[in-house]
């Protein structure tokens, strides 16, 4: 894998925990007394339209949450939601690291919305690690559409074969993998260096 020069990584999952996934859906429905199918349902219809940046943080609570009457604020839900973030500190320091040693591109590739995709990035230091964010919100397209992965090579001018791609999540993997790209499905972030080790990628 010496040919690799650009390390595109997925964020929810491998650096921090995934952000609003469907258990942190469930657990928002069960803090604020909602009906957690109801609250899927709704979050599906507007899903695509609130992580490709056509819809705003304040348009989605609108339209999955405060559609009737609440005792809770729209900024006491968004809180919750941001709350459910963590940082997974082993696999975040893998990624510091080889962004320190100046070997690789470091570009985030991931499925978020904006207000939150902000939050994450300013919460956790993601600017630390990342010299790019190929963030839905801002591209407009997302994994596992072939377009996102060919977006992020075009904008860092590289072939797919200089790539490693990381992600948990199968079907993101095989989408680049389909592409041409290198991969690396990551099973759990606290073995992340052994897992790059492995396939030829030292850190630190």
């Amino acid at each position: 894998m010496g040919s690799v020069s650009l390390l595109l990584w997925d964020v929810g999952g491998v650096v921090l925990s995934n952000g609003w996934d469907h258990r942190a859906r469930a657990a928002a429905a069960a803090r604020f007394g909602l009906d957690a199918d109801e609250l899927e349902r709704r979050h599906q219809r507007v899903d695509a339209a609130f992580e490709t940046g056509r819809m705003d943080r304040r348009a989605y609570l609108d339209a999955t949450v405060f559609y009737e009457s609440r005792s809770f604020t729209p900024e006491a839900f968004w809180a919750f939601v941001c709350a459910q973030s963590v940082r997974n500190d082993p696999a975040y320091a893998v990624a510091r690291s080889l962004r320190d040693g100046g070997r690789y591109t470091m570009a985030a590739l991931n499925n978020e919305s904006r207000e939150l995709n902000e939050y994450r990035i300013r919460t956790f230091g993601l600017r630390e690690v990342f010299h790019v964010f190929f963030s839905s919100c801002y591209t407009g397209r997302r994994k596992p559409d072939p377009d996102a992965y060919r977006y992020a090579l075009a904008l860092t001018d590289r072939a797919p074969d200089e790539a490693l791609f990381l992600d948990d999540r199968p079907e993101n993997i095989a989408a680049a993998a389909s592409l041409g790209l290198q991969t690396l499905e990551v099973r759990d972030p606290n073995r992340l260096a052994e897992a790059l080790d492995r396939v030829g990628i030292a850190a630190g």
